[in-house]
């Protein structure tokens, strides 16, 4: 379990096609304090730690994962936001994130207002997810507020902190993001499907 509360980025130093599995080596200043079978969040995909080494640690992604995400996209270079999972006795400070991504959406246009960003979203609302006006949505493991939330899309503001230590300063229109919609809103949709078929 997560919170959507990046910690710090990692970035990708290498990248090792096993089968049908990427593994990925990252290096990050975080890396001394990660323990092998750890679940970390990378960009909001839950992957198990299997070997650390000095200041970097590796992954590695199953063809699902790479399917129903961005982390297929990665190269060598590539910053990724992490976060370790939420301790039981620490604070929530961002929204209940599982690190399970429903789907990947487009950054559509990135908008510098002097003091913050607009970013905006799409995403195919065939896959039956839905943002609702200052409701919780997690992007490339961020924790964000929604607003101008319409059937396939909804914009954030990224204040300077969160622009700085994620990697939403490299963000640019045309780039996929991941996308894990608020949990509670989608049992709420799963049930009133259900009372009202």
């Amino acid at each position: 379990m997560f919170t959507g509360i990046v910690e710090t980025t990692a970035e990708v130093v290498e990248i090792i096609p096993e089968g049908t599995n990427l593994t990925f080596r990252l290096q990050t200043p975080l890396a001394s304090e990660l323990k092998i079978d750890q679940s970390v969040s990378h960009n909001g995909v839950c992957l198990t730690v299997t070997n650390l080494q000095a200041d970097t640690y590796t992954v590695t992604a199953v063809d699902e994962t790479l399917r129903k995400t961005n982390l297929g996209q990665w190269k060598i270079g590539t910053k990724v936001n992490i976060e370790r999972c939420m301790p039981a006795h620490g604070r929530f400070d961002g929204h209940i994130v599982q690190g399970h991504v429903d789907q990947t959406g487009v950054c559509t246009h990135v908008q510098d207002m002097d003091g913050s960003w607009l970013f905006d979203f799409e995403y195919d609302p065939t896959a039956g997810n839905i943002t609702v006006e200052k409701g919780s949505i997690c992007i490339n493991g961020v924790s964000l507020t929604v607003f101008n939330s319409h059937d396939n899309g909804f914009r954030v503001t990224i204040i300077p902190y969160t622009y700085e230590h994620t990697n939403f300063h490299q963000l640019q229109a045309g780039d996929i993001v991941n996308l894990e919609f608020d949990i509670l809103g989608k049992y709420m949709q799963k049930i009133l499907k259900k009372s009202l078929s």
